[in-house]
């Protein structure tokens, strides 16, 4: 049996209330971060397995090619497409999202193909890659496709989950996966 002191308690609980705090101010910043990057950003709304099934396929992945899906979310596409063979890269403006999709690309054993960042779609270079994935909100479309168009190299392919980009024929269609193709 153990005899504590008054003061050897007071310790305890004391290091125990602080703990019980650090977990409230934890949890209490990852919903205030949640809340407010679903304001600035599109919700956060993950892509059907079917849908990433037939953007995979609408891209056509040779190995070694370089994709980045744009709002990335949990990851799958970004997993999808490095299963492929592509080097596929993911950005997303919630830091939470792209802690997760970090941890699901290393459950996926997929680190040395999938890479995902931290970032503003507006700041992104995307002339390195042969294939983008989009699936973001129709107001964001037409400025999106004008910095793709000026930044994207000749036969580069955007495939679009959901949304068309206004005053743009895609190339291929299926089911509400868009493919447009770079000239």
């Amino acid at each position: 049996m153990y005899i504590f002191s008054i003061d050897t308690l007071y310790l305890i609980n004391l290091v125990n209330m602080v703990a019980i705090l650090f977990v409230v101010l934890i949890i209490n910043l990852m919903v205030i971060v949640s809340f407010v990057f679903m304001f600035t950003g599109a919700p956060y709304v993950p892509s059907k397995n079917e849908t990433v099934e037939k953007m995979v396929r609408l891209a056509s992945i040779k190995p070694g090619q370089k994709t980045l899906d744009i709002g990335s979310g949990d990851g799958r596409v970004v997993i999808a497409m490095a299963k492929q063979g592509a080097e596929a890269h993911g950005y997303d403006n919630n830091p939470l999202l792209v802690y997760l999709a970090r941890r699901n690309v290393r459950r996926a054993k997929l680190t040395e193909k999938a890479f995902i960042h931290w970032g503003n779609l507006w700041k992104i270079d995307y002339s390195p890659y042969d294939v983008v994935t989009v699936y973001m909100m129709p107001y964001v479309m037409g400025r999106l496709y004008r910095k793709l168009k000026k930044q994207l190299k000749s036969k580069a392919k955007i495939i679009s989950n959901a949304f068309v980009f206004p005053k743009v024929e895609p190339s291929k269609k299926e089911k509400g996966v868009y493919m447009y193709e770079m000239s």
